[in-house]
Formats: C-alpha cells, structure tokens, sequence
C-alpha cells in the first residue's frame, strides 16, 4: 500500500525541505510541502523530525561465512537498519575467503531473503587470484579490496608484481587497507622485548602506527597514481595522511578517502577505560589526529564516512592485548554518534548527510539509492536529533551483544527506517527483512 510520511522536515543535497514524502511501490513517489493521502494510504505523522536518505555503509564485516559465532548477515543487518544503515558493503576476508568468481556468487545468493538492509559484496584481492580480478566486470560488486596489512582471512597481498597488477588491470575500484606490515612487525616486537605479555591497550596506537599507515597509503596513492587506477582509501587515523588527499568536491576525484565513525569519536585517551573494546586496525590513534581528521571531513579531504563495522564475541575481546582481535560493533549507533560529534559544533549535519549517505552512492556508482529523490528507492531514515540515546548493553542487537560505546548519551535517535519503500524499524523492533542487492552502474 501507499505510504505517506507527513510534517518531516527533509534534508537532501545541501537542501532543507518541511512537508511530505510518498511513497509507493517501494520508491519515492512525491515529495511536496503538502500531499494528500492516496486510497489506502498508511500515514505517519513526522512531528516535525528530521527525514533523510538511509545512511549507505560501504565497510562493514558481517562475518558470514565461516565465522557466525561472532555475527551473520542477519543479526548485523537487524542492527544496522535499527541504526539508520540501509544499505551496506560487506568485505571479503570471511572463511572461505570471497576471491574467486564462484564464492562471490555464493555469497549474494546466502543473502537472499535476509538481510534487513540492501547489500552488496567486495571481491577480495590475494597473492593468487590477479587472474580472477582481471576477469571482474563492473556491475556486480563495488571493487576489489586489498589488504595492505595483515588482516583477518590470511588475505595479505604483500607480493610487489601482484599488487602492481592488480591496480593496473582491476575494471572496478580499489580499496585498499593500508598498513605496512614489516614496520607493525618491528613495533610488535619491542612491545614484547618491553612489557611481555602485558601489553597496555593504550600501547596498540604506537604498534600499529602513523608511520605504518603512512608508508602503505603513500604506495597505495603511488600506485594508483600510475595506472590511473580508481582508488579508495579505508580508515585513514593520522594527521600525515591526509596531505595525499585533494579537497574539495568527491565528483571527479580519481582518488578518494575514507574515515569511520570511532576514529572521529574516540582517541589514545579512551584506551585506558575501554580497552579491548576500542581495539581495531588502523589503531584509535591521537587527540591531534582526531582533529585533522575533523578538518579533512570538512574541507573534503575525506570524502565517505563510514563503520568498518567489525564484531568480535565477549569472551573474544576479553583477552589480553596480543589475543584480543581487532575490530568493533558498530552499525547500531554511528549516525547517533555523527549526530553527538553535530550537536558538539564538530561537524554540520548538511556534511553528515553527504559524506554518509550521497557520497557513497556517488562514489561507487549505486543506483537509485542515497538521496531523497522522486522514483528512487525509498531507503529513509527518521531521526530525532533533539533526543539522546543511552547505550545500554541489553539494547544490542549485534549478536556479538556489545558496544564501544556503552555508558554514553550519544546525540540522536533513530525513530524508524524505511527499506524499499517498507518499515524495517519501527523504533522499538525490527521488522521482516526488506533488503535487496544493490545495483552498480555498469549493470550486473
């Protein structure tokens, strides 16, 4: 049936709008200062909060398959559209590894039926499968991920003439992890000469370090820059990286970078309470760091933001520092916690919107979603950002059952999600799952 969404105050493309949005068969029929209710028509009152396009998550690990006892594509998609996320892309390093054709095809077909949110699924990159990349057409994934660190799956792609293939041969984008393994090794190695098997969490930046980061995004932009390869950059964490970035608008960039959520949140300060908990790889890095990735988000240095949502178990995160994995639940509560870092004057909510749910639909050339738009997708989000979230551990909906952000008042609430055109939450439960695959430009 028709739905119509009444008295919203609607923000999209720099614009503001007060009124109505319709919606039928799924997609965004009109949008007005005032629409009449079709026959039918299942109505909801706004109250005046704010509607906006579903934040479009272009990093996320769901864990499936192969390591579901810490989440799946069902559990995490519940908790992402809870959290205004309704569409993601889903990274390859999950057991078997998404590296060749036939597991990629595997993969979408696992997902069928239900996900909460739209998704789509990276091709991985390895020592071994540059054949495979050659043969990738555009259409039916978002690109091609490189591991330049060590990361979870064994998927490091560390052999020179490999990776220069890669970026001179892919037919979709690259994205890339960049760390520099020898320099982590070395780091991880004084840390045990020194403290053993105690190592403080608060030492994790220093191990996996600016310099780290920095030499693999500088051979990842070098390499890009000579084979005129689409590149994006994942998580950058440090202050010196961000002079390889052009700002400015992301339309045109052949080259184009990334920040999450927690690294525009937290700092070096928060390890000594959180711990574990804020572990992930690139490392929550300084103070200074925070505040140059701030000013890269609004001067466009940054061009997406997004989660690199990652869940581990309980039992998992509670080791000591050398066992503990790297990575956090996130999808739940980062629009809330953009909208905290909006509320604090950090960041202007017309840059939230772009940078979280236009750019990555630009950037990666998704159809018809990331914008309040008359016949696109109804992927909507309603949110009240007068209100403030308490993150409680009972609340979430991430198997793995725990939140970085635990003990917080974080700076909105998300009061329902639309996907499709369908209520996937209504503000208290998540509903039937309504996603969809995402379709790139170039077809499937």
């Amino acid at each position: 049936m028709p739905v119509l969404i009444t008295n919203a105050r609607m923000i999209n493309e720099g614009r503001e709008l007060h009124g109505d949005l319709l919606i039928e068969n799924g997609r965004i029929a009109k949008i007005a200062a005032q629409i009449t209710a079709p026959a039918g028509a299942e109505v909801f009152d706004a109250g005046g909060k704010l509607l906006m396009p579903g934040m479009i998550d272009d990093q996320v690990h769901f864990r499936e398959p192969g390591l579901t006892h810490k989440g799946n594509l069902a559990t995490e998609s519940a908790a992402a559209v809870a959290g205004g996320i309704t569409s993601f892309f889903e990274m390859p390093n999950t057991n078997p590894t998404t590296t060749t054709r036939e597991r990629l095809d595997a993969k979408y077909a696992l997902a069928a039926g239900r996900c909460h949110g739209n998704y789509a699924f990276y091709f991985g990159g390895a020592n071994d499968n540059l054949e495979e990349i050659k043969r990738l057409p555009p259409g039916i994934s978002p690109g091609v991920k490189v591991f330049m660190g060590a990361s979870t799956g064994n998927m490091l792609v560390d052999d020179p003439e490999v990776l220069n293939g890669i970026f001179a041969h892919a037919q979709v984008p690259i994205i890339t992890h960049c760390e520099d393994t020898p320099t982590i090794k070395h780091n991880e190695d004084l840390a045990r000469a020194r403290w053993g098997e105690d190592v403080p969490f608060s030492e994790h930046g220093r191990i996996r370090s600016r310099e780290a980061c920095y030499k693999s995004t500088e051979l990842a932009v070098g390499l890009a820059k000579k084979h005129g390869t689409r590149l994006h950059v994942l998580h950058l964490t440090t202050a010196e990286e961000m002079g390889f970035f052009t700002p400015g608008p992301m339309e045109g960039k052949q080259i184009t970078a990334e920040v999450c959520v927690h690294h525009l949140f937290f700092t070096d300060a928060d390890y000594e309470q959180r711990g574990a908990f804020i572990k992930c790889n690139p490392a929550v890095k300084t103070a200074a760091d925070r505040e140059a990735l701030l000013a890269a988000v609004r001067d466009g240095r940054i061009d997406i933001i997004a989660t690199d949502h990652a869940p581990h178990t309980l039992a998992e995160k509670s080791a000591g520092y050398w066992k503990a994995p790297s990575g956090l639940p996130l999808v739940q509560h980062a629009l809330p916690t953009l909208f905290s870092l909006v509320r604090r004057g950090e960041l202007d909510l017309h840059t939230v919107i772009r940078k979280a749910c236009h750019a990555p639909a630009i950037r990666f050339g998704v159809q018809e979603r990331g914008f309040l738009r008359e016949g696109y997708w109804a992927d909507l989000t309603l949110v009240d950002p007068e209100a403030e979230l308490a993150v409680r551990r009972e609340d979430v909906l991430s198997l793995c059952g725990w939140s970085p952000f635990e003990g917080l008042n974080l700076g909105a609430k998300i009061l329902k999600t639309w996907v499709n055109g369908e209520l996937a939450w209504d503000g208290e439960k998540v509903l039937a799952p309504r996603g969809r695959r995402i379709d790139f430009a170039g077809g499937r």
